[in-house]
């Protein structure tokens, strides 16, 4: 049997190999981790679905593989493989399986002979290359056929469209050319240089970071928070949530208050619709917390921290952190976010420029505290004054609804209350 790579994730359609864990000649396990995948930011282990022995891999470390793409050959000794014989895909076409399609249309994929793989968007190779080619995010093409399989046709309602928008906009974007491919530069001309490949987690981050700066027109907002408060809170009551188990640090208190600032400001715990030209406002709370790890930064989601007391949000917070820095957070753990913190307090630095974590609408940067000289009711105090941050997309923000909501969340913050601390 073919051992093939099955679904990632949602519009997840390939993966690097980080790790090999068995050999050939092996005797393998149904369930058993054969290889370890990197998709986006995770690691996820891609287990056997048969028992047997390995008779051939087919892939090794730092190969990057397709949904539907044979990774291993086992020969079956007993067990059930978790796809039908009749379902799975034809050799010749593995090198680029098609999507099945809605569940409606299953009976019909199976007398086609398509792979029994699925991602998020259902178009042929064919039709997916070309859009590769153009730039063009399949995820925001309405698909006209059946089961909302995309065709040539609406390929080119689509550029239509966004011709359309761009010409109604004045913007001249439309007949822009395409970017030349990047100049190598021989750097050792100069001088001794060490080279190093950039890691599929890096170049992740440096994607998303350059469509997030150049689809988002930011605007950053900066201010002081006084944290003598929480830092006595957190001093109060540090001792017992270790006996509970768990660390009360500052970011589960921060997490509060700026919950507490977005539900004044819904417009914060927002994205733009820019297909159904529409503002989301979104009635969860799903906080994004930036994770600094050697291998790069990595945002798993506190989800509905709204509900949840300062003790849950403290034991969640460790648990994701340490899992961000072993690499093993899943990618559900790192979507569905709507607003992210970005605290850089524990390294060091003041105010920074963060970046918004499309398609959230706004991020907030925290620097590291000091204690500085400030002016209360008359008088010098010594006070831990904060660096507070938010960058925006102006397209939804604008600077007075900033101004107002970081007015509101130094307030939360300056003025939290014991009672949310309090086991």
């Amino acid at each position: 049997m073919d051992l093939r790579l099955p679904k990632l994730g949602e519009g997840a359609e390939s993966g690097t190999v980080v790790s090999v864990l068995v050999k050939e000649g092996d005797a393998v396990t149904m369930g058993q981790t054969i290889v370890e995948l990197e998709n986006e930011k995770a690691v996820a282990p891609i287990p056997s679905t048969v028992a047997g022995k390995l008779a051939k891999l087919r892939v090794k470390e730092g190969d990057k593989v397709s949904v539907g793409q044979v990774i291993a050959t086992i020969e079956e000794t007993g067990g059930a493989s978790a796809t039908p014989a009749k379902a799975r895909a034809p050799a010749q076409r593995q090198h680029e399986p098609e999507p099945a399609p809605e569940p409606e249309a299953e009976a019909e994929a199976v007398a086609e002979e398509e792979p029994a793989s699925d991602i998020a968007v259902a178009a042929a190779p064919s039709i997916r290359k070309i859009a590769r080619e153009l730039g063009i995010d399949l995820t925001k093409v309405k698909g006209s056929e059946r089961g909302g399989r995309i065709v040539m046709a609406d390929l080119h309602a689509y550029i239509q469209r966004l011709q359309k928008l761009a010409a109604q906009s004045g913007g001249t974007q439309a007949g822009r050319p395409v970017p030349s491919a990047p100049e190598r530069i021989d750097f050792s001309k100069w001088g001794e240089v060490t080279k190093k490949p950039v890691s599929p987690l890096r170049k992740t981050i440096s994607r998303r970071m350059l469509e997030s700066w150049n689809s988002v027109p930011h605007v950053t907002q900066f201010d002081e928070a006084d944290f003598s408060r929480l830092n006595e809170l957190r001093k109060k009551y540090g001792a017992d949530y270790e006996k509970k188990g768990t660390k009360l640090t500052l970011t589960p208190l921060v997490i509060k208050a700026v919950v507490a600032a977005l539900k004044k400001h819904p417009i914060f715990n927002s994205s733009i619709d820019e297909a159904g030209e529409e503002i989301v406002y979104k009635g969860y709370y799903h906080i994004g917390l930036a994770v600094d790890t050697e291998h790069g930064l990595m945002v798993p989601v506190i989800r509905n921290a709204d509900k949840k007391s300062v003790f849950e949000v403290s034991q969640e917070v460790n648990a994701l952190a340490d899992k961000a820095r072993d690499r093993k957070l899943s990618l559900e753990e790192m979507q569905g976010g709507s607003f992210t913190i970005s605290n850089q307090g524990g390294i060091g630095g003041a105010h920074f420029t963060p970046i918004v974590n499309r398609p959230e609408v706004a991020i907030l940067g925290l620097g590291r505290g000091a204690q500085k000289a400030v002016v209360r009711d008359g008088k010098i105090e010594p006070r831990m004054m904060t660096p507070v941050c938010i960058s925006y997309d102006h397209r939804v923000i604008d600077g007075g609804s900033a101004a107002r909501f970081v007015v509101d969340l130094v307030q939360a913050l300056e003025n939290f209350k014991e009672e949310e601390v309090k086991l």
